[in-house]
């Protein structure tokens, strides 16, 4: 091996960690869950998560700058990133070697770059912009992935589709929950379009928990029918997310816009050990 050749390795290897290192950082809770997936899908993944994170980060968090100036350089340089084949970026770097190797749709991108952008432009949603808004930041994130799980597998892919649709809005849909006081309080967002006629009453609350419920439900159906590579990581991070709905579930109106509820620690243990438990006596 050249001395050219040992260097490009070591870049890739360099950029994969960077992407470890943000989904690491960012959640701890994912991390785990990339964690149960085989070694060979978990670099790939985390590329994902570092992608999106990072487009997160320009809009929700660097409010004192140019936000939209900032999410058009990051779309553009992903674009250039993946014509190109390399990016001094280094989590762009990884992210399209990834969307290459597992033909990830630009289509899927767009649509992530529309919701990042609506972050900047919308404080309050409609019934269509909010459908538009999931799909754009959570269901095609799923789809992405599942590009991975599947590796190639068209018709595998298809099959699998809705599932991982359903189980994105559902994850984002926790999140919005979650992180009420954060979204309305410091980036004056509410996502929800039902708040706007009704506000945060026990029925609207009701209502969104049911429809978070039935996208669970749906989600699981395809969710077993995983490659069993990735089947283990998406089954935990299913686990955590409706045990934080159930948490979600018991706490009042009024406290879900003023704290942000959390699974401790322990519990993630619990969750774990579940987990591979049901996994191994093929009970999923």
């Amino acid at each position: 091996m050249n001395i050219t050749t040992r260097n490009q390795l070591l870049y890739q290897q360099v950029t994969e960690s960077c992407s470890k290192m943000v989904t690491h950082k960012y959640s701890t809770s994912f991390s785990l869950g990339i964690w149960m997936l085989h070694k060979s899908i978990r670099n790939p993944i985390c590329a994902i998560y570092g992608f999106v994170r990072l487009a997160d980060e320009i809009v929700d968090t660097f409010l004192e700058n140019d936000q939209l100036f900032l999410l058009n350089r990051f779309r553009e340089d992903t674009y250039l990133a993946i014509e190109n084949k390399i990016s001094l970026n280094p989590i762009l770097h990884n992210f399209q070697e990834v969307v290459r190797e597992y033909n990830i749709g630009h289509e899927l991108i767009d649509a992530f770059f529309k919701s990042m952008e609506m972050d900047l432009n919308y404080q309050n949603h409609s019934e269509s912009s909010y459908k538009e808004y999931i799909y754009g930041s959570a269901e095609v994130v799923g789809l992405m992935c599942l590009c991975v799980f599947t590796n190639g597998n068209r018709n595998q892919y298809t099959e699998l589709s809705g599932a991982a649709v359903y189980l994105g809005s559902a994850f984002q849909k926790v999140n919005f929950l979650r992180d009420m006081r954060q979204d309305s309080i410091e980036l004056q967002r509410q996502y929800f379009p039902q708040l706007q006629i009704s506000g945060f009453t026990k029925s609207v609350k009701k209502d969104i928990e049911r429809d978070i419920e039935e996208d669970f439900s749906k989600a699981y159906r395809g969710m077993i029918r995983l490659p069993i590579k990735a089947r283990l990581g998406v089954f935990l991070a299913y686990l955590y997310y409706l045990t934080l709905l159930r948490k979600i579930k018991m706490v009042p109106p009024e406290k879900i816009a003023s704290v942000r509820i959390r699974v401790p620690n322990r519990t993630k243990c619990y969750l774990l050990c579940k987990a591979l438990v049901l996994n191994r006596f093929n009970l999923l």
